[in-house]
């Protein structure tokens, strides 16, 4: 065996040199694909997930093991775990990946300059593109569809708590996306937890076009302090929801209810519940958090509304729980419910509940964040409930991309100019 056969006899900059070189190519071939044919592998792809369900799920049951094992939160194994049902909810999402337009060759504008030539901006892939993830498999599912149908190859590392299964899913798409011509480069896994490896790619500047980190906020941080590598990444998702003087009762109820206990261990999941000291049913809103099970934490007005609320820290207002736990304030109306917001947000996903379009327009056009939502719960920060198949993560930054990524925010463009013989004088 020699370092070809044996990633453990490489170096983690070796490893990543070669598999990226690798991606580069499967990408120049993948990229004279047209849509019919990738959509055709997408669909390959989304059969072999089916028709490996038995492996991946005995893969999924190690990783919950020893997850178990090694004491991770109910949250974080929320995140890991897979059945009959999540499994073919991720084959779906490759399904409506294949399904959904294809962006590359897409003509953003076009324009003809007096002197006649002609100019058009248009849609092309980014290359090769980094993903790092921990925890959650259907990444592994997600971001090699998105990839593959935006004419992108793609370099995974995975988390040490999901290695088995994201191996197991990892080779069914592989295994379908190489029977309907899709180069197996084009999709490739780490064979390696090293973090080690972690930090080539972060510095494989003219192999890696693009890094994309999903994950803890110290996994982010990382990405974002050694990179020299572009990164499009967020760094928490700190959510809020307002429930504003003028929101109806039922509807907030319902809507915190469900921003927050729906599934906690999400990034869309509300983190801090605003209550305007007008609004007649706070002390309900509250008490069906409690009655739900949610720990609440809080000012001194909203402790006064139930005994059972806890006091809340300076820290807990910037804190991202992932877990049944909720800072919650009074306010004293919408500027202070936006001034806030703009402390403590993570320019992730916040939303107000109200029923005066007024003030549901101000918040809109006020709130700095990638995702702004009126009376909807925070839990639909998702690139499948917008429509957009799946999602490669949710980027907060201003730059090229924001909210859930997907198939455009794959792409970047480039200007084609057609001329009849133009010199400039």
């Amino acid at each position: 065996m020699n370092a070809l056969t044996d990633p453990a006899a490489e170096s983690a900059a070796a490893l990543v040199d070669r598999l990226a070189r690798a991606g580069r190519a499967a990408q120049r071939v993948l990229a004279r694909l047209d849509a019919p044919a990738k959509a055709r592998a997408l669909h390959a792809a989304a059969a072999a997930l089916r028709a490996a369900e038995a492996e991946i799920l005995a893969a999924n049951a190690r990783d919950m093991a020893a997850g178990a094992e090694r004491g991770l939160s109910g949250a974080m194994l929320d995140r890991l775990s897979l059945d009959a049902g999540r499994l073919a909810a991720i084959a779906d999402a490759v399904d409506q990946v294949a399904d959904l337009p294809d962006p590359v060759g897409a003509v953003i504008d076009s324009a003809v300059r007096p002197n006649g030539l002609v100019l058009s901006r248009v849609r092309v892939p980014v290359g090769l593109i980094g993903i790092i993830y921990e925890s959650r498999p259907n990444v592994t599912a997600d971001a090699a569809a998105l990839c593959v149908r935006s004419g992108n190859a793609v370099l995974l590392r995975g988390g040490s708590e999901a290695v088995h299964s994201n191996r197991a899913i990892h080779a069914a798409m592989v295994a379908g996306l190489a029977s309907a011509g899709v180069p197996a480069d084009a999709v490739q896994l780490l064979p390696t937890q090293d973090r080690d490896a972690v930090g080539a790619m972060l510095t494989a500047a003219g192999l890696i076009d693009m890094i994309i980190p999903r994950g803890g906020k110290s996994l982010v941080a990382r990405v974002q302090a050694d990179a020299r590598v572009p990164v499009l990444a967020h760094l928490d998702g700190i959510c809020h929801t307002y429930v504003h003087a003028a929101a109806d009762p039922d509807k907030a109820c319902a809507i915190a209810r469900n921003a927050k206990l729906r599934r906690t261990g999400i990034c869309g999941s509300m983190e801090t519940l605003l209550l305007d000291a007008q609004f007649p049913a706070n002390q309900a809103v509250v008490a069906d958090l409690l009655d739900a099970g949610c720990e609440l934490r809080g000012d001194a007005r909203a402790r006064a509304l139930d005994p059972r609320v806890l006091p809340a820290s300076d820290e807990d207002w910037d804190t991202e729980y992932l877990d049944a736990i909720l800072s919650v304030a009074v306010v004293d109306g919408l500027d202070a419910a936006l001034a806030h917001i703009e402390r403590h947000s993570s320019n992730h996903t916040d939303a107000i509940v109200t029923e005066d379009d007024a003030a549901a327009e101000r918040f809109l056009a006020e709130v700095d964040s990638a995702i702004v939502m009126v009376n909807a719960s925070t839990q639909f920060a998702d690139g499948g409930e917008f429509g957009l198949g799946a999602e490669i993560g949710i980027a907060t930054g201003r730059l090229h991309a924001r909210g859930p990524v997907a198939l455009e925010g794959l792409t970047t463009y480039k200007w084609q100019v057609r001329g009849t013989g133009q010199v400039r004088p």
